[in-house]
């Protein structure tokens, strides 16, 4: 399917003008949200609307209004055919509204994780934005160790999520995820994965558990751009992989939830 020829553009929006090519600043990000688009279609649509709105209000601008508008504006101008993985930005100091369009990297079905354990680094977990930039460098080092995604310890030595995934584990039967008393983000991808196991009767625990305690285990890291990996390789120190027995159900559910952007 054929793409426009510009890989990456960022969009500066006003009321006055709405996008217009802009140039990054250098501010740190207060606000960002990200996910999957294809041919027009995405996940979540209006979760990832509910969850940038909210993280805008808590920064405490621009005023609602602002935000919905932009919201608005960003839909129409979000591209109908190829892979994207636009990012909405709400950026420090200037307080601008912006987007970024950017050609969706390979998809992959599993991932490999890096399991040194690396102390968790943010200042703002519970917001997506001001952390993304220290997240690249964990991602980075977790490259160098031939791993995809590193996951993120807690000081008590607890797991907490990926550099970018939120992280579930299977126990038996059990879908499990770490306790929301630890400093998590409200992933989306999650939500929608625990609303489905409610539904269909699957059991939901929540679960405080060492790196070492998942060996072996059928572990996934979720997010929007992916969907649902499961790990198939750890590196960094020796754990095995448990066999994915639930997971291609799953991805195949979650890819049919995949539905239009609406017409604002």
């Amino acid at each position: 399917m054929t793409q426009p020829a510009l890989a990456q553009s960022l969009l500066t929006w006003s009321p006055e003008h709405g996008f217009v090519p802009g140039q990054a600043q250098g501010g740190r990000l207060l606000v960002a949200d990200s996910w999957l688009l294809r041919d027009g279609r995405m996940r979540g649509f209006d979760r990832h609307r509910e969850r940038f709105l909210r993280s805008c209000g808590e920064c405490g601008a621009p005023p609602p209004g602002r935000v919905v508008d932009f919201w608005q504006d960003m839909t129409r101008a979000l591209p109908r055919t190829g892979e994207w993985f636009p990012r909405v930005e709400l950026c420090a100091g200037s307080l601008e509204l912006r987007l970024l369009l950017r050609h969706a990297p390979p998809l992959t079905a599993d991932v490999r994780v890096w399991a040194a354990g690396q102390p968790d680094p943010r200042t703002v977990p519970r917001r997506k934005g001001p952390d993304l930039d220290v997240l690249a460098r964990v991602r980075r080092r977790a490259s160098g160790a031939q791993a995809d995604e590193a996951v993120l310890i807690a000081p008590s030595g607890l797991v907490l999520e990926g550099a970018s995934s939120s992280l579930l584990w299977w126990e038996d039967d059990a879908l499990c995820l770490p306790p929301p008393r630890l400093p998590l983000l409200a992933g989306v991808t999650k939500t929608l994965i625990q609303e489905r196991a409610a539904r269909t009767g699957v059991r939901v625990c929540h679960r405080e558990r060492s790196l070492a305690e998942l060996d072996g285990r059928e572990v996934w890291l979720v997010n929007a751009l992916h969907g649902i990996r499961p790990v198939a390789a750890w590196t960094g120190r020796p754990m095995t992989p448990g066999p994915a027995v639930y997971a291609q159900e799953w991805r195949t559910w979650l890819d049919g939830l995949m539905e239009p952007l609406p017409d604002h």
